[in-house]
């Protein structure tokens, strides 16, 4: 995967993730929460990894 789809995906998956742990937040679902603020996470790895790939190039 190139930068760009790395940065894409994390920015789908930590707003996914604020999402699920509003949610989770709002109806009282620790779980949901939980999960919601792993996949936030997520998102930010996946949008460090692009930008480490656009520092380093596509190589890695």
């Amino acid at each position: 995967m190139g930068e760009l789809t790395d940065k894409i995906k994390g920015n789908a998956n930590e707003a996914a993730g604020k999402i699920k742990s509003g949610i989770g937040d709002a109806t009282d679902n620790h779980d949901l929460e939980a999960e919601g603020k792993s996949q936030e996470a997520k998102g930010k790895g996946q949008q460090v990894k692009g930008q480490v790939k656009g520092a380093l190039g596509d190589d890695i």
